[in-house]
């Protein structure tokens, strides 16, 4: 019994629910995160995109589990290697569905219409997107820009144009990444070619996935480098309530752009991660490797004390 429910666990990828976190972001910079109600409604918008995730990755395990079994990796997940039948995958996959929907529905009409778009998306992509090269990589960056604006739809509060068009560049650099690692894992075996385990990787050369990787690395810097200095802060924190007379008054208040070296050191990581062929999967990646979990943690910890320390 307890073997079942470690690979019902494993099915629904509690990892990959970390990219769900993404939903906090509106409340996050807006200085909102411990506001009681905001906080609520955006955890149970958390609960529910995790829930229709999990269905999506399920749909997406049943689909490709013959494929799974020739990936070096991937053949050990519970459906590919026959621990939990196509049948109680199935009726899982509908379970997480439900009651994602059902909650979803509870958060108010807009943020409905983006969970059922997202649902439908992950699903379109696990039936056939995932197969055409360049669309493949544009859909998992929508579905990252739906997390975001769907923590908007929930929490109502919203985020600057700049911190979008990071969050866009960002979620086009994770899964440019992920395509690359890939290729460059496949490529480390003998026997196992791109065709066996996904499709669109024939029609990615290394130079086209690594000019794709330089251009929305930089752009990711370069925006986000642009949210920290032209946005204007919303609140003064309560640090700098109390303590003004020894904080420096920059121009306008530009404190969060000393959040950008962690930004640009995380970068620079992930994509010598890329190179090594550890990035086909960010969440593994973000939770194994203590250089870039350090710099994660002391990223958010400096946006913590600029937007709710300093304000701004």
């Amino acid at each position: 019994m307890d073997q079942i429910l470690f690979a019902i666990w494993k099915t629904v990828r509690p990892r990959q629910w970390l990219k769900n976190l993404a939903i906090f972001t509106p409340i996050l910079f807006t200085g909102q995160l411990f506001n009681p109600q905001a906080f609520r409604v955006t955890t149970w918008a958390f609960i529910a995109f995790c829930l229709l995730s999990s269905s999506n990755y399920i749909l997406n395990d049943i689909l490709d589990a013959a494929k799974d079994r020739k990936h070096p990796f991937k053949k050990f997940r519970p459906i590919a290697s026959g621990k939990i039948s196509i049948p109680t995958a199935t009726i899982i996959l509908g379970a997480c569905a439900v009651l994602g929907i059902y909650i979803s529905k509870n958060l108010g009409h807009t943020f409905f219409i983006f969970a059922v778009a997202f649902l439908l998306l992950q699903y379109a992509y696990s039936l056939f997107l995932k197969h055409f090269s360049v669309i493949d990589i544009l859909t998992i960056t929508v579905a990252y820009i739906l997390r975001v604006y769907a923590g908007e739809a929930a929490s109502s509060f919203h985020i600057s144009i700049w911190l979008a068009m990071a969050a866009l560049s960002l979620a086009l650099f994770l899964a440019i990444g992920k395509r690359r690692a890939e290729l460059t894992l496949i490529q480390g075996y003998d026997g196992v070619v791109p065709r066996d385990t996904r499709e669109s990787l024939l029609h990615y050369s290394e130079k086209l996935l690594d000019t794709y990787t330089a251009m929305f690395a930089n752009s990711t810097f370069i925006t986000y480098s642009f949210f920290t200095f032209l946005t204007k802060p919303e609140t003064r924190g309560f640090f700098y309530q109390s303590y003004s007379q020894f904080i420096p008054d920059l121009p306008d208040r530009k404190w969060m752009m000393i959040t950008i070296p962690f930004v640009l050191y995380g970068i620079m990581r992930y994509m010598q991660l890329i190179y090594e062929g550890k990035g086909e999967s960010p969440e593994k990646i973000l939770t194994s490797d203590k250089p870039l979990l350090t710099t994660v943690i002391l990223w958010v910890g400096s946006v913590l004390l600029v937007v709710y320390g300093i304000g701004g």
